[in-house]
């Protein structure tokens, strides 16, 4: 019990158990009911405008396949994964190095395990955004992260629309933006959120949209 308290508390596994720490507490709240279960998603997602980091994870989440997803659920995943993973490596390789190199060692696989820590998060939890999505009204979210094109001369926070080849007739769809200058016409979006509210959907740039 000993070795294992102190190869948790050790870094880089601290900082990962800390993270760990800040979830399971979150989740014994929201089950009392003390704090609202989607309370996260407005700092990631929901309907407010003007928002560029929403965005920015909305689209990272898409693009990891997990939207949908709960923000929470993802980082609490990407906390044990990222946990199990520096447990380990501190408990076959770290602890055998000097103290100094530990530690720098220890701060630089902490960073690195976000890497292989995302994509497994991505493995695990595909299945469920699948889920979700299906849950979901088909027409809405099972087109996020796809491509349109602009059809009004610019998108603005209360109006826009774009067209989507769907191999059909076509699908013309109301978007959001919180610049009203920074789409014209002919533009290539990605859909990156459904607004539940204003049935629309949260764009980006597809250039914005391929680098994340």
């Amino acid at each position: 019990m000993n070795d294992f308290l102190q190869t948790a508390l050790t870094l880089p596994t601290l900082l990962y158990s800390i993270a760990l720490a800040v979830c399971v507490l979150y989740w014994l709240l929201a089950a009392t009911g003390l704090v609202d279960a989607d309370g996260p998603e407005g700092l990631f997602g929901g309907d407010a405008e003007g928002d560029g980091d929403a965005s920015g994870v909305a689209a990272m989440l898409a693009k990891l396949g997990l939207a949908g997803v709960p923000v929470m659920i993802v980082l609490t995943v990407l906390a044990l994964v990222g946990w199990l993973g520096t447990y380990f490596v501190q408990l076959l390789m770290l602890q055998h190095l000097p103290p100094m190199l530990r530690v720098v060692a220890g701060l630089a696989i902490a960073l690195l395990m976000l890497v292989p820590g995302a994509f497994a998060t991505s493995l695990l939890l595909r299945p469920l955004s699948r889920l979700l999505l299906r849950l979901r009204p088909p027409a809405e979210p099972s087109i996020l992260g796809r491509t349109a094109i602009v059809s009004t001369p610019s998108v603005a926070g209360d109006y826009g629309q774009a067209t989507m080849d769907d191999g059909g007739a076509g699908l013309i769809l109301q978007i959001r933006h919180s610049d009203p200058d920074r789409f014209k016409r002919g533009d290539r979006v990605v859909l990156i959120e459904y607004l539940q509210q204003q049935h629309a959907y949260r764009v980006i740039s597809e250039e914005q949209f391929q680098r994340l």
